[in-house]
């Protein structure tokens, strides 16, 4: 084989994360001397020096492509809701996954954003599963939150309650009250959901909310609303 072409497949593959020894003994197996391999080795040292950003995005590469193993083996838990915390399209051909904390402004600053979404793609459905991560208050307001969607009151309990400003048994009992939720009957299994849902968090790596998946892919941070449409939109893509 010629060692230009070679070499240009090892760094092509430094480049999407492949080692280039590795990658090499594989294109050409035995083809490599030791003196070959010094120079392959140092090749791709001196590329990753001049393109220090394909680190992070080969590690990202990795992260989605195993972050995908743990969702497609859930994806009917993660993307069923919890009675009806969900807004769309119940049948959407996409779900999209918020992982929220009623204490997180990041996730009250994206409500006007999924309601964007919704109303701008009528085949998409949004799940809401709780992540009460930022204080003892959002876990209660979790199980509040459940106890609504247990009793088909989810969204007016949820809106309500990020309009009604910082949390406390005050206000999660205000927004009850405004949403027509009886707190007094909430489900045996609230604190086995906001478990499974805080054990499928930490295994996917989402260390803050507000925290998505949608298709394969796990993204963070109150995104926009076109870095949405284009998950979205790669997920659809995805399925056809």
């Amino acid at each position: 084989m010629n060692r230009t072409l070679l070499v240009g497949l090892v760094l092509l593959g430094a480049a999407f994360g492949a080692g280039g020894t590795w990658l090499a003994e594989r294109v050409a197996p035995g083809e490599l001397s030791g003196a070959d391999r010094a120079r392959v080795d140092r090749a791709v040292h001196d590329y990753i020096l001049a393109n220090p950003d394909i680190i992070p995005e080969a590690m990202q590469r990795l992260a989605d492509r195993e972050n995908g193993k743990v969702i497609a083996a859930q994806r009917s838990a993660i993307e069923t809701p919890y009675g009806n915390a969900y807004m769309g399209n119940p049948n959407g051909d996409v779900t999209l996954v918020e992982f929220y904390d009623y204490n997180c402004g990041y996730c009250r600053a994206s409500l006007p954003t999924l309601d964007k979404l919704v109303q701008a793609d009528p085949k998409l459905r949004i799940v809401f599963r709780e992540m009460p991560v930022l204080a003892q208050s959002s876990i209660a307001a979790a199980r509040a939150a459940l106890t609504a969607a247990s009793q088909g009151r989810f969204k007016p309990f949820h809106d309500a309650l990020y309009a009604a400003g910082p949390v406390s048994d005050q206000t999660i009992a205000a927004a009850a009250r405004t949403a027509g939720v009886d707190l007094s009957k909430r489900p045996s299994d609230t604190d086995d959901e906001i478990r499974n849902n805080l054990a499928l968090t930490a295994k996917l790596g989402m260390r803050g909310t507000p925290s998505w998946i949608v298709g394969d892919r796990v993204l963070s941070g109150a995104l926009p609303l076109d870095r949405l449409q284009e998950a979205i939109a790669a997920a659809r893509a995805a399925k056809s």
